[in-house]
């Protein structure tokens, strides 16, 4: 099990994103608690970032909302950056 960090940018945008899909709360929820059981689970479709994103990782909450995150395996930590459409958090 992973220790899940969420910076301050992350629940700004967590609050802000979930306000404006509220129908996607229960899938945010179980998104979450399955990146802390396994974040490397097939389903979540956890994929490296390049370009300036370069050492940052995103996770899938539907085909077009994504997570971003670093992952520190020494310390089982994960680091939630960011949450949004794929154009917002890959900008």
């Amino acid at each position: 099990m992973f220790t899940l960090v969420a910076t301050q940018h992350f629940l700004r945008r967590s609050r802000k994103f979930l306000k404006k899909h509220p129908e996607l709360k229960g899938r945010f929820a179980r998104t979450i608690d399955n990146l802390a059981q396994d974040p490397f689970a097939p389903h979540l479709a956890y994929h490296h970032l390049g370009g300036k994103l370069k050492g940052v990782q995103a996770i899938s909450i539907t085909d077009s909302y994504r997570i971003t995150l670093t992952i520190v395996i020494s310390d089982r930590e994960i680091i939630l950056l960011d949450v949004g459409s794929h154009e917002d958090v890959y900008r």
